[in-house]
Formats: structure tokens, C-alpha cells, sequence
């Protein structure tokens, strides 16, 4: 057994807190882009997911995700249902708590599916988004986390790489946020954000979280954890300056809006690549990510759903488009495997098998799953509702007391 290390530990913990600041953050990003009268509909789909798949992870989630293989390399096993076993000593290879590994990933598993409803915003029952994320993290992510990541996973026996999500988390709920807005259909009355001041603060939060999110899952306080983390904060910068310049290019002017999704796809490209990547390569992945996933949001107009935040654009094909560049650029001199132009095509292909099977299993899954609740309780709220707006109509409250001075002493 090997012996914990504090400093590995300690890391851990810092790294666990920053990834879950990472959801409220991602409350912010996207409730600052919704009408004002949906702003706490849109807060609580981030925060009720802290709670729905907290429980979901211990009681189940996370065994079916690293359990030991239950066959096939598909799912894992029930030997860590309501976290038996899961103590205080390290795993084979590993020098943190198990306890502590499995509190981290709990992490990832919550954020996941809180990102595909940037999709649905505005218009989806919250009665079916309650129900929807607790099969989605059951029968997709679950699945695809063991495939890449947990003991004996096909994809990972492949030798398919993601060092942080790239396929696993944006991916996944990119491919499921597409399925999610052509199923639900548009928003009768789509308006402009409504306050991008907190969607800023939410892109600010993201980055600063995302540190934990990539340097962190080198599990270690390491080389390789300074690696992910260097390279973090070159793609997002890149992308967002990116983004802004082809913004600028098209519609002669940046937009705030454009820095805060630049920024955020650059993330989301150098995710499942930071700690396989040299710096030079992560400018290049988030140089490369601005435009493509720029373009990739614009589609949404030309083809005509209503992916409300975007939710596709920055994560489905922000995902996708990472996992193929780690297939490009990898390298063994920072650590990891040679990718494409180190000569090695086999990885660069296993990471595009990986991108096809993780988005058409999630595809089909979101579909399948949609269309249960559809028929059972309903996806979509009433035309009223969607009017009046869903905070007073589901949840009883208003984001912003507009009574007026006299109002607030009545």
C-alpha cells in the first residue's frame, strides 16, 4: 500500500473547493445571460445539481463510475455503493485518501450535468430537470467516466487520453445540451441577457476554479499539476483574445459576452489536454478554439435551435475539438504520449473513436430520456408560464424586487 503524502493531500482538498466553486460560478455565468424574470430559475438548475448529485454519487454514482468493471469495460460495479469501502487510506498508485479522490470527482460529476442546461434555460419544467439530471448522471455520465477513467474502461484500455473532461464532462453534456433544446424547442420570446455583469463574475470564477479542474487532476502536487495549471491560463486567455478579434473582425465591435465565451472555450479545448501539452501548444489549442467555437455558436441561428447559453457551441464542440488537438499535439517530452505530430497517428485516432462514441452514446441516452419524461410528466412549462417568467411560477420568488423604495417597508 503506498503511503499518503500531506502535501498531494492538501493539494487535493484546495482543488476539490476550487472545482466546486466552479458550479455557482457557472450559476452566475449563465444566469447573467437570461431575462431578468428567469434569473433564479436559471441560479437553482447549478445549485439543485449540488444536492441531487451529491446523493446520486454516494449512493451510486460513483461505484458505477470506478467500481471494478462489471463487464465489457462499460460500467463499474456496486462495491462502492453509499461509499462502502471508500476510507482513509490511498489506492494502489495513488497518495490521497480514497475518500478524498472520490469527494473530487463528486465534484465533476455535479457541474456536468448543470452545464447542459444552459440549453433549456427559460423553458423546461423544473419538476423535469429534477428527474432529468439524476438519469442523465445514472445512464450517461456514469458510463462514460468509466469508460475513460475508471479500472479496466474501453475507452482507456484503448489508450484514448483526457486528462481532465474533455470528453467525459464537456462532451458529454454538449451532445446531451444539443439533443435538450431541439427536443424542448425554442423560447417563444428570446430576449438579450439581462445582466452581463454577473455572467463576467461567473466567467472570472470558472477560470479561477478551473485550476482545480485541470492541475488538479494530476492527483499530486507535481510537475505535471504545475503543467495543467500553466497551461489552463494560456488557452483561456488565448481563446478569449481570439474570439474577441474574430468578433471584432465580423460585427465591427468585442463584445464583453465574447471575452467571457472565448475565455471559457479555451478551458474547455486545453481540458483534456493540459497535463499531456507544452505551453506553445496550449496557445495554439485556445488560438484555435476562439474561432471554431465562435462559429460553432453561430450555427444555432443558421439552423434554427435555440441553444439558449450556448451550452453546445462552447462544450459539445468545445470538447470534441480539445479531444482531437490532445490527439495532435500530446507529447512525451511534457510528460505524456506523442500525439500526431510526434509521429504517433494511433492515439490521435483513438481520441477521435472516443469523440464519436461519447457523443453518440450521450446523444441517444438524452433522447431516450427526454422522451420518458416527456410522456410521463412533461418537458415544457405552460405558454403563461414562459411569459410571466419561471421564478414567481416555479419558485415563488423574484430575483429582483422591483416594488419600488416604498414597497421594502410595507
Amino acid at each position: 500500500m503506498d503511503a499518503l503524502n500531506q502535501a498531494d493531500t492538501a493539494w487535493l482538498m484546495v482543488s476539490c473547493a476550487l472545482v466546486m466553486l466552479m458550479t455557482p460560478g457557472l450559476a452566475l455565468f449563465y444566469g447573467g445571460m437570461v431575462n431578468s424574470s428567469n434569473v433564479l430559475s436559471s441560479f437553482m438548475h447549478s445549485f439543485i445539481a449540488l444536492g441531487i448529485i451529491t446523493l446520486q454519487w454516494v449512493v451510486i454514482g460513483y461505484s458505477l463510475a470506478f467500481g471494478s468493471d462489471a463487464g465489457g469495460g462499460f460500467i463499474g460495479g456496486f462495491e462502492f455503493a453509499f461509499l462502502n469501502g471508500v476510507g482513509l487510506e490511498p489506492q494502489e498508485g495513488s497518495t490521497i485518501p480514497h475518500i478524498l479522490f472520490m469527494a473530487f470527482q463528486m465534484m465533476f460529476a455535479i457541474i456536468t450535468p448543470a452545464l447542459i442546461s444552459g440549453a433549456i434555460a427559460e423553458r423546461m419544467k423544473f419538476s423535469a430537470y429534477f428527474l432529468f439530471i439524476i438519469l442523465w448522471a445514472t445512464l450517461v455520465y456514469d458510463p462514460i467516466c468509466h469508460w475513460v477513467w475508471g479500472p479496466d474502461g474501453w475507452l482507456g484500455a484503448r489508450g484514448a487520453l483526457d486528462f481532465a473532461g474533455g470528453t467525459v464532462v464537456h462532451l458529454s453534456s454538449g451532445a446531451a445540451a444539443l439533443v435538450c433544446a431541439i427536443v424542448i424547442g425554442r423560447r417563444s420570446r428570446p430576449g438579450p441577457p439581462h445582466n452581463l455583469t454577473l455572467t463576467l463574475l461567473g466567467a472570472g470564477l470558472l477560470w479561477f476554479g478551473w485550476f482545480g479542474f485541470n492541475a488538479g487532476s494530476a492527483l499530486a502536487a507535481n510537475d505535471n499539476a504545475a503543467l495543467a495549471l500553466v497551461n489552463t491560463h494560456l488557452a483561456a486567455g488565448a481563446a478569449a483574445l481570439a474570439w474577441a478579434i474574430f468578433e471584432w473582425i465580423r460585427q465591427g465591435k468585442p463584445t464583453a459576452l465574447g471575452v467571457a465565451s472565448g475565455l471559457v472555450a479555451g478551458l474547455v479545448v486545453i481540458t483534456p489536454a493540459a497535463g499531456f501539452v507544452g505551453p506553445t501548444s496550449a496557445v495554439l489549442m485556445g488560438l484555435i478554439a476562439g474561432p471554431v467555437c465562435y462559429s460553432a455558436v453561430l450555427l444555432k441561428g443558421t439552423l434554427g435551435y435555440d441553444d439558449a447559453l450556448d451550452a453546445f457551441g462552447i462544450h459539445g464542440v468545445g470538447g470534441a475539438l480539445g479531444a482531437v488537438l490532445t490527439g495532435v499535439f500530446a507529447s512525451a517530452v511534457w510528460g505524456g504520449t506523442d500525439g500526431l505530430i510526434g509521429g504517433n497517428s494511433a492515439l490521435f485516432i483513438e481520441n477521435i473513436i472516443g469523440v464519436l462514441a461519447a457523443a453518440a452514446y450521450s446523444i441517444t441516452m438524452t433522447f431516450v430520456i427526454l422522451k420518458l419524461l416527456d410522456v410521463t410528466i412533461g418537458l415544457r412549462v405552460s405558454k403563461d408560464e414562459e411569459s410571466e417568467g419561471l421564478d414567481t411560477n416555479l419558485h415563488g420568488e423574484e430575483g429582483y424586487h422591483m416594488g419600488g423604495a416604498g414597497a421594502l417597508t410595507e
